[in-house]
């Protein structure tokens, strides 16, 4: 079975890329529209995207709890831009206002001037270095320990949680990342590891290292996969919205885009541009996958084209690599969501996540110089 998962589109919307025609407004009541439509076709969750672009990605999910019953919110943790112990405390409290559906994305970033804005001057190798201490407090304070802990960028004392998440031991940890240290620091601490998507032949390399890495460790990983959709009643029409997509996009756009991104040290955005070479006469860089997303838009930059049938065996091909969770996303995201749920999920074995029961949770009385009253259960709705 596969799980999926859509996107709330908080930095934008629209019908074409590249330019601000056939644009929408993206305000509270359409991001509810999104994940409403979302939670009621059967979606396992969204991702909110980080970064100055977008709306706050904790904001926005706290905003959607009460108006969903089962999607799970996907949200980004920033090393270096919260102490771990601080974010631990978040973490708990966004699983416990959900009732357990709460999941994190490990961000270290790949933009130097977006990084340099929120105070973080660290090289690539550094920024892994301290996302790799970050979450190893993170992890440890969320699981019920009191951390005491000291490395080159991270010092804690004391560190503890009072209110615990209602995910046990903690609420999962995903991360995705191309590099070498990257993928040493999924083999040790995270639990779901993404790739953005590039040809399946490219994809099961990557499963390979960081599934060996891992084992390495004694531990295992999750696979997810990071990717937009276009599908359509037909292949032919599901092409020709493809070409829609970047209709307005002229050279000099496309020129301009990709001088912006080669600023960026991340690996995973140069292997998405060498997908593409910041041309649009070769985008079908596999069956059925298109690059032209990658053009303009930096991160994920490829597309499953085609009707329900071709693009779910297109994702059973990533599946038999190992990827259980697929994050899409099209545009606009509302109509495409209902697209995804009436012509592809049809075609899929799909996991849908059970609406949370009520549970039992630990009645505290005012906490006392910073520790706790007597306990007792109750039932909470």
């Amino acid at each position: 079975m596969v799980s999926i998962f859509w996107f709330l589109p908080t930095h934008g919307d629209g019908h074409y890329l590249g330019t601000a025609e056939g644009a929408r407004p993206v305000d509270h009541a359409y991001l509810q529209q999104v994940a409403q439509a979302a939670d009621r076709l059967g979606f396992g969750g969204v991702l909110i995207p980080t970064g100055r672009s977008c709306e706050d990605a904790w904001l926005v999910a706290a905003s959607l709890i009460p108006v969903t019953q089962r999607l799970r919110f996907l949200v980004a943790l920033r090393p270096g831009v919260i102490s771990p112990t601080q974010a631990a405390r978040q973490a708990a409290t966004l699983d416990r206002l959900s009732n357990g559906r709460a999941l994190f994305n490990l961000v270290t970033g790949g933009d130097p001037e977006e990084l340099a804005g929120d105070g973080v001057f660290l090289d690539h190798r550094e920024r892994y270095a301290e996302s790799a201490e970050f979450t190893r407090v993170w992890r440890r304070v969320l699981e019920g320990e009191t951390v005491d802990y000291e490395g080159k960028h991270v010092k804690v004392r004391g560190a503890r949680l009072m209110f615990k998440p209602v995910q046990q031991p903690r609420p999962p940890l995903w991360f995705g990342g191309s590099s070498e240290p990257a993928q040493d620091l999924a083999a040790e601490q995270v639990d779901v590891y993404l790739t953005w998507g590039e040809p399946p032949a490219q994809v099961k390399e990557k499963i390979d290292q960081v599934r060996a890495k891992a084992a390495a460790q004694g531990r295992s990983v999750r696979f997810g996969i990071r990717l937009h959709v276009i599908v359509r009643e037909t292949n032919e029409e599901a092409w020709q919205a493809a070409d829609k997509l970047i209709a307005n996009v002229d050279d000099a756009t496309i020129a301009k885009a990709q001088a912006a991104f080669q600023r960026a040290d991340s690996v995973g955005q140069r292997r998405m541009a060498a997908l593409h070479g910041g041309r649009r006469d070769k985008l079908e860089i596999s069956p059925n996958l298109w690059a032209g997303v990658g053009l303009v838009r930096s991160g994920a930059g490829t597309a499953l084209v085609g009707d329900g049938p071709t693009v779910a065996a297109r994702i059973k091909e990533y599946e038999a690599l190992g990827i259980e969770t697929f994050i899409l996303s099209g545009y606009p995201h509302l109509e495409e969501a209902y697209r995804v749920g009436e012509l592809l999920f049809p075609h899929l074995d799909l996991q849908v996540p059970l609406v949370p029961q009520p549970r039992v949770v630990q009645a505290h009385g005012e906490a006392v110089a910073n520790d706790f009253t007597p306990e007792k259960k109750v039932a909470r709705g």
